[in-house]
């Protein structure tokens, strides 16, 4: 089954709509989905035109489709556990919450907290991610817990905060504190970032670029090589953070 959502015309188009009931299995058996635009509930179909192609008899074989002004549709795939999403443009904030399955494809850009403390699937944003991507909401000890997150283009700052499980790829520049409070996990940046894993105490961080101001408080233990884009690199290993007298490891290049 494709589902094609596509946005209608509004008069006030910057309103946030929160959209956490667009996940593929409810189109397997709803008929009446409701988001919100600002606090006013609304049918899916006022915001939406909405095409339904074939049939499915599991949520694994839906997949839906969003287009049109999709960067301020908030929470779309929140407790997804199968299927697939595609977006056709940018998102809006919170993309993935405690997603445990299924695919997530954004061929734009992605908002903040993308993939929030996301259990499992994969998420792959072909553009840039804003802050707090992969990472926790306020207040939680735990971000990711496993599944994948690729970002094709930058992320903004504290990417995969306490990341506890499951690879974060950041392909481009992470901002400040990527990784910092890390617990478990893997997260790989492809170019520059600022203040790697401060405060982390496990898995497992390498960069590929430049480490701006690596903090004082992890230890050099040696080098290894790491292949990455098919090219081979020396890296400079790091253990830390032994302010917390973490196990973690930091490798960056040399």
């Amino acid at each position: 089954m494709r589902v094609i959502l596509k946005t209608r015309p509004r008069a006030k188009p910057k309103i946030p709509i929160e959209a956490e009931t667009i996940i593929p299995q409810n189109f397997l058996r709803k008929n009446d989905i409701r988001v919100y635009e600002g606090n006013k509930e609304r049918k899916l179909e006022d915001l939406f035109y909405v095409t339904t192609e074939g049939p499915a008899v599991s949520p694994d074989q839906v997949e839906v489709i969003l287009t049109g002004d999709t960067g301020v549709i908030k929470r779309v795939g929140e407790y997804m556990n199968a299927g697939r999403i595609i977006v056709e443009g940018d998102i809006g904030m919170h993309c993935g919450n405690f997603m445990s399955a299924g695919e997530i494809i954004i061929r734009g850009n992605a908002d903040s907290w993308l993939g929030r403390e996301m259990r499992g699937g994969v998420i792959r944003c072909e553009g840039n991610a804003g802050h707090y991507c992969a990472a926790g909401y306020r207040g939680e000890k735990r971000g990711m817990r496993g599944g994948t997150v690729e970002v094709l283009g930058n992320a903004g700052d504290f990417a995969a905060e306490y990341l506890s499980g499951g690879e974060v790829h950041i392909h481009g520049d992470c901002a400040d504190l990527p990784g910092v409070e890390m617990r478990g996990g893997s997260l790989t940046i492809g170019g520059d970032c600022l203040r790697p894993c401060g405060n982390m105490t496990g898995g497992i961080c390498r960069v590929f670029g430049t480490a701006h101001q690596v903090l004082p408080t992890f230890r050099r233990n040696g080098s290894e090589e790491a292949e990455y884009g098919g090219k081979r690199y020396r890296m400079a290993v790091y253990r830390g953070d032994v302010a917390n007298r973490g196990k973690g490891m930091v490798l960056i290049r040399e």
